[in-house]
This record gives C-alpha cells, structure tokens and sequence, in this order.
C-alpha cells in the first residue's frame, strides 16, 4: 500500500479509537448532555469522512477497500453542511453499532 494511503487509514484508526474512547462508558441520554463530547465525536467523524474522501480521490483503486466508505463521505457532509441540525440520535447510533466494526476493519487493512 502506498504510504500516503496508509496514513490516511492511520488517521481514520485513530479518529475511531478517539470516538470509543471519548464515549466509553456512556449512554445516549449521556452523551446527548455533553456538548464537549459530541463536538469531539462530530470532529472526529469530520476527519474520518475527510480522509475517507481523499483516499477516494487520490487512491481509488484502494478506495474500495474502505467498508462504506460512500456512506461515510456523505455522513461527513452531512455533519460539516448540516451543522445546525445534527440528530444526535444518528450519531450516537453510528458510535454505537457501527464503530467497533469499521475499526476492526480498518485495522485489517493497515495490518
């Protein structure tokens, strides 16, 4: 893999252990009362979606290999041009059902 490819994975691995460990511990009711966590989590899901879109446009024979990556694209979009109407019950459901698999995924591709 080259490795500008394999620094934006890093960064998405990073961003998603970020996420899991600023809401470790926590429920929705939790997480919707912390406005400094949901403005990490949304940045981090910011930096995700970005560099998911890089690695779209610069490797996109590696794109592919990235699990949803589309969808994670169009969430950061979302996130950044919908910023005054973010449904934190979206978040909060990405964080908790869909995260610890694209981190496990992500992981497979870096190692």
């Amino acid at each position: 893999m080259p490795p500008e490819a394999l620094k934006l994975l890093v960064d998405i691995q990073r961003a998603l252990s970020d996420i899991m460990e600023f809401t470790a511990g926590m429920d929705f009711v939790m997480y919707q009362l912390d406005a400094k966590c949901r403005a990490a989590v949304e940045r981090k899901f910011e930096v995700i979606g970005e560099a998911c879109t890089r690695l779209r446009d610069r490797f996109p024979q590696k794109f592919p290999l990235v699990p949803s990556g589309s969808q994670i694209i169009g969430f950061r979009n979302r996130l950044i041009h919908g910023y005054d109407n973010v449904d934190d019950a979206i978040v909060w459901d990405i964080v908790a059902r869909k995260l610890p698999l694209l981190a496990t995924e992500v992981e497979a591709l870096i190692d």
